[in-house]
């Protein structure tokens, strides 16, 4: 019998996790014309003044909603009248006007405790900094307000507070006035003449440091650019605002868009949930995005911040100027916006190094995601906590699915359906209709059936055979689209995508593709849309090899038992095949390993031949050396078996490690250069091939291999090279790995951006005895469980470390289940993203699914538990 008590709970639990879904959009009934803000920071508290002008859209609307929670409400006027209690209604999360007018003055005064504001949603403070983080709905955290992305308006804000602490008072646009106050106060007005959503607000204060610089516009205009962080750390945004410059420029270039207001500022800050946000002008950034130099970040920490600094400047035309009409269209933005910073990066780097570095993410994190319980459309047509919706899927497929369209339209037809875009669209919150209607202007083919993309979900397979003739001089290829349900079990129809192929004579050329049987585009492309395709070739004078799904030009997986993986590794122009390649025969070599089958002696040969190829470039090179991860065999698996896939994994490194030692120790010499952090691409290849190369002979677990690990860490200068050192160590010869471990600390104890590194090597460790010192850091004076990165760095990495958190014990799981527990009352987004660790429950055995199902069970009837985590946990079970 349910108690009484427990009755409560349930009803509560069912009025608080309410599902929203697309269906019941409507536009606003009001809009926000002007918002003039003025914030009063005191030590322990901000008044924040609030003056609206509201002009009504829908003539029957009778009652303004104003968003609104954990603030308090001091005063409220409408149209200078004073409302008092009893004249509206106030909700938990609003309240409610009568406004039976077409416009109105609206006044509310509130008073918020950023010191509280642990969430980190609304304006908080961070190590002595105020600062917001609004997107997606936290801007209701400061006023009562029309809180929606459909809203946009035209933002004045007056910032007033101590000139001692808080020399430093930034917001959105441009600045238009300073003064010196009574009491030691100062303030500061800015004016953002371009309408946008709450969203979008940002306010900084501190004292802080800052670096300047300029840049003109393609149309002559000076633009001053500024990046603000901790006093002491300013020359490490050296490399951020070179980014940035170059961002500007790519953006006129590529497509023609100009910078819009006077000034474009940075911040950093340390307590961040997400990695950057793109406010107007003012964008505020996880300081692990900005800060920078060649002692202190990784090879992939420089490109890293390159790409994200374009990213949220990108966002100015793709986000901000137009915005999406709801969080439903979040991908408008966010998809749309990936992929041009992913093209960014390749045009400033390596374009193969970077397409191969984006499908490998898309596969580790999107993958996964498409495959599990949480899986969901790039737009969801419902959601019960939106910040559960910035993912992978939202992102990196969004990003995925633009790709297909510029790959279809070519480089100028995209250029020109942006422009329409542009033109048709700016300064509307719009959704993914119009951008697609956009598209279609300028596309060869109707785009009706490509529209699945965005309403379905799930990972499409394509199961391709091939026939060739040889009398005829033709090849047959079969395509079948395997399309998975959708998590509710229901069937989902073809898709309609590119697929980019090549067929490949003995030599490696490629046959002319010669063909009627569907549309073909750019010589190489051609458009699959029906659940069967069968595609004749003509002038095939030898049977071909098979080069599928070239440059990854659909987000699919291939299924095909006739591809030549020894032969694509060698000799296939296209660099992503080559490494598909090299991935896929590995992948089918360690899954025969844990079979107890013996490795395949071809794979081992391959190996060597890339191994020995020294006109591969460096970065290149160590990419197609890469095994494939746990986390890649595991998706593959129908039942999870983390133990076996470790034992072959390590088994096949040892077996290279041993054919090809002496190659190995030549290479390893010939690139090492202590003395080099310099972050050319070639420096940076020279590094990476280096520590592949070395992981492969630390695996021999050999004393005289580790003192020369732990040589590579006392020696040089890059921190790549430290980093690469110290993780082999910890893994391979821990004797080594404390002292080294001890040297690390004592240099970079205060510096929290490098003891994010070192939390996450000993969370990653797969060496027993993990969790036990993961428990003992937890207690570790660098380690703060309020500050986002280290939670990710410390339980984050242990969340992701398959050895340690899939132990058959269960602990790993009752670990993780306490911390999000724990963090819910804290910080609920942090809580969510961790919770997502439990994501294969269902392929677990039957001997380890009743631990973790406890585990998610504690959570899901843990009182008060957030929308966050509790709509992660349900999906799950």
């Amino acid at each position: 019998m349910i108690s009484k008590k427990q009755q409560e709970r349930t009803m509560q639990t069912q009025q608080t996790h309410t599902t929203i879904f697309l269906k019941d959009y409507q536009p606003s009934p009001y809009t926000v014309l002007t918002c003039t803000l003025e914030f009063i920071i005191d030590s322990t508290s901000t008044r924040v003044d609030n003056v609206m002008e509201i002009k009504r859209q829908n003539s029957e609307a009778k009652e303004l909603r104003l968003d609104g929670e954990m603030m308090d409400l001091e005063l409220l006027w409408v149209d200078d009248v004073l409302v008092e209690e009893g004249m509206y209604t106030k909700e938990e999360d609003a309240i409610l006007l009568p406004l039976d007018r077409d416009t109105a003055t609206i006044r509310v005064i509130t008073r918020i405790y950023p010191d509280e504001n642990t969430a980190l949603e609304g304006l908080y403070r961070s190590g002595g900094i105020w600062c917001t983080q609004n997107e997606p709905e936290g801007f209701r955290r400061i006023t009562y307000c029309i809180d929606r992305p459909d809203v946009m308006t035209r933002f004045t804000t007056k910032i007033i507070a101590d000139k001692a602490t808080c020399p430093i008072l930034l917001s959105n646009g441009n600045l238009r006035g300073t003064a010196t106050l009574d009491n030691g106060r100062h303030l500061a007005v800015w004016e953002d003449p371009i309408p946008k959503p709450s969203y979008l607000f940002a306010l900084v204060a501190g004292d802080l440091g800052s670096i300047h610089d300029s840049y003109t516009t393609m149309s002559g205009k000076s633009v001053a650019l500024a990046i603000y962080c901790d006093l002491g750390n300013e020359e490490k945004c050296r490399h951020a605002m070179r980014s940035l410059k170059k961002s500007m420029e790519w953006d006129e270039l590529e497509y023609g868009r100009e910078y819009d207001l006077e000034v474009y500022n940075i911040v950093a800050v340390d307590s961040f949930n997400m990695g950057a946000m793109e406010n107007k002008g003012l964008n505020i950034f996880n300081s692990s995005y900005v800060l920078a130099d060649e002692q202190s970040a990784t090879d992939g920490d420089f490109m890293g911040i390159e790409s994200v600094i374009a990213h949220e400047y990108f966002h100015n035309w793709t986000g901000n100027r137009i915005t999406c009409r709801n969080w439903f269209e979040l991908t408008l933005k966010e998809g749309l916006t990936v992929f041009r910073d992913q093209c960014f990066s390749a045009d400033m780097n390596s374009e193969l190094t970077q397409r191969i570095d984006d499908v490998r993410a898309l596969r580790e994190r999107q993958f996964v995601e498409d495959a599990g319980p949480t899986a969901h459309p790039i737009k969801p047509d419902h959601y019960m906590e939106i910040n559960n919706f910035y993912t992978a899927t939202v992102y990196e497929k969004g990003a995925e699915v633009i790709r297909m369209l510029h790959t279809l339209l070519g480089r100028e037809g995209f250029r020109r359906a942006m422009e329409r875009y542009f033109e048709n669209f700016d300064g509307q919150a719009v959704g993914t209709e119009e951008f697609l209607w956009a598209m279609e202007q300028e596309s060869p083919i109707d785009l009706t059936q490509f529209k699945r993309w965005y309403s379905q979900e799930r990972t499409p397979v394509l199961q391709v055979s091939s026939t060739y003739d040889g009398s005829a001089e033709e090849l047959r290829l079969k395509i079948i689209q395997k399309i998975p349900k959708n998590t509710q079990n229901c069937e989902q129809l073809p898709y309609a995508m590119p697929l980019k192929l090549a067929l490949l004579a003995e030599d490696g050329s490629c046959y002319p593709l010669i063909t009627s049987d569907v549309p073909l585009f750019h010589n190489d492309v051609m458009w699959i849309d029906q659940a069967v395709s069968e595609i004749i070739f003509s002038s095939i004078k030898t049977p071909p090899r098979l080069s599928l799904n070239r440059h990854f030009s659909a987000p699919v997986t291939i299924e095909c038992d006739e591809v030549d993986y020894p032969f694509l590794m060698a000799y296939d122009s296209d660099g992503y095949v080559r490494y598909e390649a090299s991935q896929r025969f590995a992948l089918e070599t360690l899954e025969s390993m844990m079979d107890s089958a013996e490795a395949d002696e071809r794979f081992i040969e391959s190996f060597g031949v890339i191994l020995s190829d020294a006109s591969l470039d460096p970065m290149f090179k160590a990419q197609l050396l890469e095994l494939p991860t746990i986390t890649a065999l595991m998706q593959r698996q129908a039942v999870i078996d983390v133990a076996a896939i470790n034992r072959a994994t390590e088994k096949l490194k040892k077996i290279v490690a041993l054919r090809y030692r002496s190659v190995l120790e030549d290479q390893i010499n010939r690139l090492y250069a202590p003395d080099n952090c310099a972050i050319d691409g070639k420096s940076m290849g020279n590094r990476a091939l280096k520590n592949r190369l070395l992981g492969f002979l630390m695996c021999l677990e050999e004393e005289g291999l580790g003192e020369m690990c732990k040589m590579h860490y006392d020696r040089s200068l890059s921190m790549s090279d430290r980093l690469g050192a110290l993780d082999l160590l910890e893994n391979y010869a821990p004797a080594l790995a404390e002292g080294a471990f001890e040297d690390f600390y004592a240099r970079h104890a205060h510096e929290q951006l490098l003891m994010n590194k070192y939390f996450a090597i000993r969370a990653s460790s797969r060496r027993s005895g993990t969790l036990e010192r993961v428990v003992e850091l937890l207690n570790d004076p660098a380690f703060d469980l309020k500050v986002p990165n280290l939670v990710r760095a410390l339980i984050g990495s242990f969340a992701r470390n398959p050895i340690a958190f899939y132990s058959r014990s269960g602990e790993g799981y009752d670990f993780v289940a306490d911390k999000i527990i724990e963090l819910d009352t804290i910080n609920p987004q942090i809580a969510s993203g961790l919770a997502g660790a439990f994501k294969n429950y269902q392929k677990l055995s039957s001997e380890d699914k009743p631990a973790m199902k406890n585990a998610l069970e504690r959570i899901k009837n843990h009182p008060n538990l957030s929308n966050n985590v509790y709509e992660i946990v349900i999906k799950i079970l």
